[in-house]
């Protein structure tokens, strides 16, 4: 009898099994990929149609920045795109071999270009905050090179081992080479990508914040996790215009610095441009971006002489 059982009963129990699980479409082979689209309450068809039609999103702002103690003119570009990001190497996956160990991200390539006098500034930010928040909670990467006519200067933060790895090298005699470990803290920098994915996820009150690599760079600041005091609430100035807009700021009390990021409450939230107020020689200025134009487009293709009609 026993050896009928498992002969017989045992298998059939194991198949019926199988059949059900199919049925139902459990099976490891069937399950539907994870949406890539945060968990925020967004439709998903809007955030995907949205973000993954094969094109960038490109801003463009009027911009005083701040430096020498004076508001000096110039501009900033926000360009955000969707991309598949090595998790392992932290670099674009651009092979079928490495799309597996890639996750979809939201790229912010931040231009702030400005004139001091007789010289110009030109800063580039980049980073690379996965989608997939439940995954990966953390933005795995941020670089900033900063050219001016006084020199050079890169910092680099990648995320590994619960914390950021810095690396930077300068022209400037006290940063000339720094490689340094950070605790995990809320990034300046992915500020930017979290609005765009999930505005209702930012979190507020008294916040631990690595300051923006483009501030330190211009202040010749260490970057280190400050305590900063950070609120989102409804706009109510009438140097931005948009759709229901919102204010997110940080106000760092040890650093004398405040960040006010306003953006669209509605999606997508474009960003309707900044504040950031700091001294600079010993004059407290308040450096601004306000946004001058919005466009989508596949800019990677757009790259012939031709095209230079369509810059913002």
């Amino acid at each position: 009898m026993k050896e009928a059982i498992t002969r017989y009963f045992l298998p059939g129990v194991v198949l019926l099994a199988v059949v059900f699980a199919v049925a139902m479409k459990a099976t490891v082979f069937q399950k539907e990929p994870a949406a890539a689209v945060p968990s925020s309450g967004e439709p998903p068809k809007a955030f995907a149609g949205y973000w993954f039609a094969g094109k960038a999103e490109l801003n463009r702002y009027r911009l005083e920045q701040a430096q020498y103690g004076a508001l000096n003119p110039g501009e900033a570009v926000l360009i955000f795109v969707t991309e598949d990001f090595r998790t392992d190497t932290q670099v674009k996956s651009e092979t079928e071999a490495s799309r597996s160990r890639s996750t979809p991200v939201l790229k912010l390539n931040f231009v702030r270009k400005f004139v001091t006098g007789i010289y110009d500034y030109s800063l580039y930010t980049s980073v690379f905050t996965p989608i997939q928040h439940a995954e990966f909670p953390a933005t795995l990467k941020v670089s900033t090179s900063g050219q001016e006519w006084c020199g050079h200067s890169y910092l680099q933060m990648n995320y590994r081992s619960g914390g950021y790895g810095v690396s930077g090298r300068s022209y400037f005699e006290q940063e000339v080479a720094e490689d340094y470990e950070i605790g995990k803290a809320l990034l300046e920098d992915e500020i930017w990508n979290r609005i765009r994915l999930a505005p209702d996820r930012l979190p507020t009150g008294s916040v631990s914040v690595v300051p923006g690599t483009q501030s330190a760079r211009l202040r010749h600041r260490k970057l280190e996790p400050l305590t900063a005091d950070v609120s989102l609430t409804d706009y109510t100035g009438t140097a931005f215009s948009g759709n229901s807009p919102k204010a997110y700021r940080l106000e760092y009390k040890t650093d004398g610095r405040t960040l006010l990021i306003v953006f669209e409450n509605q999606f997508p939230h474009r960003i309707l441009g900044w504040e950031e107020t700091y001294k600079s020689k010993d004059k407290q200025l308040t450096s601004r971006a306000v946004l001058q134009k919005t466009v989508q487009t596949d800019y990677w293709n757009r790259n012939a002489p031709a095209d230079t009609v369509l810059r913002l």
